[in-house]
C-alpha cells in the first residue's frame, strides 16, 4: 500500500504505562490499586520501569528508585518485570494495527507508527479509526492506547506526547496548518528530539519555545550543529518526509551485546570472563542470522558517572568471522591495550561491517570449518535445551554472568 506524501494520515500509537497495564490486565484484583513494575520487589531495590496512572498520582515516575517510590506510597503494589510477556503482548498489538493497515512501523516496544491513508475508505475517518483501534486493543489486551494523528511522523509523535496523552479521549489531531498556533507556543523541551542537554544549549541561545527555534535562521543552526541543526529546524517547523516503513529495522548493520556488572570488576582476569560470554552471545546471534563481521568493537564504563572512565575502541580483522574465539581474541587485545585499570561496571562487545556467511575465504592452517561446525552444534543444543545447557567452565566463576543473564531479556527478568 502506497500513499501520497502530501495527503498522508499518519498515527503514532502509544501504549499507556505499558508494562504496568499488562500486569493490571493479568491481575484484575489490582484494578484500583497503584501498581509499578520494578527490578527486584523482594529486595525493595531497582528502578521503576513503569507506573500505572494511579501510582503516578502519588508522584511516582519512571526511572526513579523503588525505595523512593515506596516512601511516597507505602501501599504500592510492586511487580517484577516479565519481559517475555510484554514482548508477546506488543506483538499481539502489532497484529491489531496490521488489521487496519499494512504500513506499521515499530518505534519501540510500546509505540508504533501507522500510515492509514489507504484505509480511510474502509474504516472511516482518522478519528473513527483511532477510536476503533483503542477499543480493539483494550478489549483484547486490557491496554489503553493514546494516538496522535497528523500528516507526518514527527507531528504525530508530538501530537501524541503533548496532547493525546493529556486529554480524556487519548486522541489528538495536529494538522500541519495548525503548527504555528498549536505547537509553536510550547516550551522547547516538549519538542521531539530535545533532551535535557539540548534544552540547555538552546536556552543559552535565547530559544525557549518551539516557535523560537522554528524562526531561528537555518544557517545559524547549521553552523552550530551541522546536519543535526537542520533536523531540529525541520522538526520545529513540522516538516518530515520520511515514510512509515514496516521493514525499517530489517537491515542489520551490527550485532552487539552489553551488560551492567553486579559490582565493580577490578581484576583483568575477572573482566575477561564476561567479555568472553559477550563475545559468545554476539557470535551466536551472528551465526543464527547468517552473518560474519569484519570489525570487532569493545567498550567499558565505570560506575561513577560524575567522573566518567572507560573507552570504546574497534579493530578490523584479517578475515570476517563469527567464531567466538576469534572475536574474543580481538576483544581481549583491544581491552588490554586501552583499559586504564580503573574499575569496570559496564562492558560491551559489537561485531560490525557484516557480510553473509555463505561466501568467505578459506584459510590453510586454523581449520575454521571444523570450529564453525562445532559452534553451530552448540547453538542447536542451546536453542533446544536453553542457553545454560552447555557453558564454558569460566562462566562458573564468581565473575561469570551467563547463568544470571539466561534468566533475563534486555537486562530484565523474563
Amino acid at each position: 500500500m502506497k500513499s501520497d506524501n502530501k495527503s498522508r494520515v499518519i498515527m503514532l500509537a502509544d501504549c499507556q504505562s505499558f508494562y504496568a497495564s499488562v500486569e493490571k490486565a493479568a491481575h484484575p484484583e489490582y484494578a484500583d490499586k497503584p501498581v509499578v513494575v520494578a527490578g527486584d520487589p523482594a529486595r525493595r531495590s531497582g528502578i521503576i520501569l513503569a507506573a500505572c496512572p494511579l501510582a503516578k498520582q502519588y508522584g511516582i515516575t519512571t526511572a526513579e528508585r523503588l525505595g523512593e517510590a515506596l516512601a511516597k506510597c507505602p501501599d504500592l503494589v510492586v511487580i517484577r518485570p516479565r519481559m517475555e510477556e510484554y514482548i508477546r503482548v506488543s506483538l499481539q498489538i502489532t497484529e491489531i494495527y496490521q488489521s487496519y493497515t499494512d504500513l506499521v512501523e515499530p518505534y519501540s516496544i510500546d509505540e508504533q507508527y501507522l500510515d492509514v491513508t489507504g484505509s480511510l475508505q474502509l474504516f472511516g475517518g482518522p478519528d473513527n479509526i483511532a477510536r476503533s483501534i483503542q477499543d480493539k486493543v483494550m478489549k483484547e489486551t486490557g491496554v489503553r492506547v493514546r494516538i496522535g494523528i497528523s500528516e507526518n511522523k514527527v507531528l504525530s509523535k508530538m501530537a501524541c506526547d503533548n496532547f493525546a496523552k493529556r486529554n480524556a479521549s487519548g486522541i489528538f489531531y495536529l494538522p500541519v496548518k495548525d503548527v504555528q498556533e498549536v505547537l509553536w507556543p510550547l516550551p522547547i523541551h516538549q519538542m521531539f528530539m530535545v533532551g535535557s542537554r539540548m534544552r540547555r544549549h538552546l536556552m543559552r541561545m535565547g530559544i525557549y519555545t518551539i516557535g523560537q527555534l522554528a524562526q531561528t535562521p537555518l544557517s545559524k543552526l547549521r553552523a552550530k550543529w551541522g546536519v543535526n541543526g537542520e533536523v531540529l529546524w525541520l522538526i520545529a517547523n513540522g516538516k518530515d518526509h520520511s515514510p512509515v516503513t514496516p521493514s525499517t529495522h530489517d537491515l542489520q548493520k551490527a550485532i552487539g551485546h552489553q551488560m551492567t556488572l553486579p559490582y565493580d570488576y577490578w581484576e583483568f582476569d575477572d573482566i575477561m570472563v564476561p567479555l568472553l560470554e559477550l563475545s559468545e552471545l554476539v557470535c551466536q546471534r551472528a551465526r543464527t542470522k547468517g552473518y560474519m563481521g569484519w570489525v570487532v568493537s569493545v567498550g567499558c564504563q565505570g560506575a561513577d558517572f560524575d567522573h566518567p572512565s572507560g573507552f570504546y575502541r574497534q579493530m578490523k580483522l584479517p578475515d570476517p568471522t563469527s567464531l567466538t574465539d576469534e572475536v574474543f581474541d580481538a576483544a581481549k587485545k583491544l581491552f588490554k591495550r586501552h583499559w586504564d585499570g580503573l574499575p569496570v561496571r559496564k562492558i560491551g562487545v559489537t561485531l560490525s561491517q557484516l557480510v553473509s556467511d555463505q561466501e568467505y575465504q578459506l584459510t590453510l592452517f586454523n581449520n575454521r570449518e571444523v570450529k564453525l561446525a562445532l559452534e553451530r552444534t552448540t547453538d542447536r543444543i542451546k536453542e533446544k535445551y536453553g542457553s545454560t545447557a552447555i557453558m564454558r567452565a569460566s562462566s562458573l566463576k564468581m565473575s561469570g554472568q551467563a547463568r544470571d543473564r539466561a534468566q533475563k531479556i534486555g537486562g530484565h527478568y523474563k
